[in-house]
C-alpha cells in the first residue's frame, strides 16, 4: 500500500532530501527574479532580459546527456553534491558582486550572464542525477506519488521565490535576494551531502554510452512524444520570467510587480498538485499532460488579451496549474514506460527539452517583444504549446510499450 503524501514528506529518506529541494527551487526563482529586475533596470531591453535565462539554461542543451549517462553508470549522489556546488558558487558570487558594488547601475549585465552561466552549469551536471535517484528515495509502487511532490517543490519555488525576489530586491536590495537563493542552494547541497541511499541501477556494457540512451527512443516513439510535451510545457513557461519585466511595465510596475506576476504563476502551479491529485481519481495521466498542455496555451492568450493586473494575474495562475498537470502527467508517464537502467539518460533528454527549451523561448520571446510586441511573443508561444498538445494526444500516449 503506498503511503500518502504526508508520511512521504516526513520520511527519513525521502522527507530531508524533498525539503532540501524545496529551499533550493525557492532560491532558484529568487535569482531568476531579482535577475530578470536586475537587467531590466540596467537595460530596460526585453531581449537581455531572455539573455539571463538563455546563459543559464543553454548548458542543457550540452552537457546534460553526457550527465544522463554519468548519473546510470556512477553515483548520483556525487553527482547532485557537485551539480550544487556550482549552483552554490554562482549565486554567492553574484550576490557578493552586488553587494561589493555601491552603486547597484554600476553592475555590469555580463556579470549576471555569467554568474547564470555558473549556474546552469551545476543544474545540467546535478540535474538528471536527481531525476535518477528519486525512484530509489521511495517504495515500489510510490513513484507517481513521489514524482507529483518533486514537481510540488517547483511548483512552490515559482510561488514563493519570485514574490520574496521581488520584495527582498525592491527593500532590501539586489545583493541580499542573490544571497537568499545561494542559502537555498547550500541547504540542498548539506540535505545530499547527509543522504544515504543506493545508487540508481546500472547496467555493465556499451549500453552506457550516450547514445544508447536516443537510441532507446527507437524502440519505443512514445517516449520521444512525451519529450517534445515536456519541451513544449518549458516553451510554454518561459513568459513567467522573460516576459514578465515586460509586462510589468505595460501594467506600470516595477520589481514588485514582476515577482507578483510570477508568483501567480507559482500559485497557480501549487494549486494544481491538489487539482491533479483530485482528477487522477477520474482520467489517467495521458489526460492530465494533453489538458495541462492547452490551460498553458490559454494562458499566453490570455496574457496577450490582458488589460489590467488582475487579469494578468489570473492568466498566470492559469497558466501555473497547466504546468503542474502537463509535468505530473508527462514525467509519470514517463517512469512507467522507461526501464530503470535508461532513466538517467531519458531523464537527461527531459531536462534538455524541459529547462533546454528555455534558452531558445527566452532569446525568441525577448527578440519578438523588443521587435514587434509582447503580445506577438505570447501569441507565438499559444501557437507552439497547442501544436504540440495536438501531437501528445491521449490516444498516443496511451499506446502500449512495444514487447508488453
Amino acid at each position: 500500500m503506498p503511503r500518502p503524501s504526508r508520511r512521504l514528506v516526513t520520511d527519513p529518506v525521502f522527507g530531508p532530501y524533498w525539503a532540501g529541494k524545496l529551499l533550493a527551487n525557492v532560491g532558484i526563482w529568487i535569482q531568476n527574479i531579482a535577475s530578470a529586475a536586475l537587467v531590466w533596470q540596467l537595460t530596460s531591453s526585453a531581449f537581455l532580459v531572455g539573455l539571463v535565462s538563455f546563459a543559464q539554461f543553454v548548458p542543457q542543451l550540452v552537457l546534460t546527456p553526457l550527465s544522463g549517462a554519468m548519473a546510470d553508470r556512477g553515483s548520483p549522489r556525487k553527482q547532485i553534491l557537485l551539480g550544487r556546488t556550482l549552483c552554490t558558487l554562482g549565486a554567492a558570487i553574484l550576490a557578493g558582486w552586488v553587494l561589493l558594488t555601491p552603486d547597484v547601475s554600476d553592475v555590469p549585465p555580463w556579470v549576471v550572464m555569467v554568474t547564470a552561466l555558473v549556474v546552469g552549469i551545476g543544474f545540467s551536471v546535478g540535474g538528471p542525477a536527481m531525476q535518477a535517484l528519486l525512484p530509489s528515495l521511495v517504495r515500489p509502487g510510490e513513484v507517481a506519488r513521489a514524482v507529483a511532490l518533486d514537481n510540488l517543490t517547483f511548483s512552490v519555488g515559482r510561488a514563493v521565490g519570485p514574490a520574496v525576489g521581488g520584495v527582498v530586491a525592491a527593500t532590501a536590495g539586489y545583493g541580499v535576494a542573490f544571497l537568499l537563493a545561494a542559502v537555498g542552494h547550500l541547504v540542498f547541497l548539506v540535505a545530499v551531502f547527509r543522504l544515504r541511499t543506493p545508487g540508481a541501477a546500472t547496467v555493465p556494457g556499451p549500453r552506457l554510452s550516450v547514445s544508447a540512451g536516443v537510441r532507446y527512443l527507437r524502440t519505443d516513439p512514445v517516449v520521444g512524444v512525451l519529450l517534445l510535451g515536456v519541451t513544449a510545457v518549458g516553451i510554454g513557461a518561459d513568459p513567467a520570467v522573460t516576459l514578465g519585466p515586460s509586462l510589468a511595465d505595460t501594467l506600470g510596475g516595477g520589481p514588485e510587480l514582476v515577482g507578483v506576476l510570477a508568483s501567480a504563476f507559482g500559485a497557480g502551479a501549487f494549486l494544481g498538485f491538489f487539482v491533479q491529485a483530485g482528477l487522477v481519481r477520474w482520467i489517467d495521466h495521458a489526460w492530465l499532460a494533453t489538458s495541462g498542455m492547452v490551460l498553458l496555451a490559454s494562458s499566453a492568450v490570455g496574457l496577450a488579451l490582458s488589460w489590467s493586473v488582475t487579469a494578468a494575474v489570473v492568466a498566470f495562475v492559469v497558466g501555473g496549474l497547466g504546468l503542474t498537470l502537463a509535468m505530473n502527467g508527462v514525467t509519470t508517464l514517463l517512469y512507467d514506460r522507461v526501464p530503470r537502467e535508461y532513466i538517467g539518460r531519458i531523464m537527461a533528454l527531459w531536462l534538455m527539452g524541459f529547462v533546454g527549451s528555455r534558452p531558445l523561448a527566452a532569446a525568441l520571446n525577448g527578440a519578438l517583444t523588443d521587435l514587434v510586441s509582447v503580445r506577438a511573443a505570447l501569441g507565438t508561444t499559444a501557437v507552439i504549446v497547442l501544436a504540440a498538445a495536438a501531437v501528445c494526444r491521449p490516444s498516443v500516449l496511451r499506446r502500449p510499450v512495444p514487447g508488453s
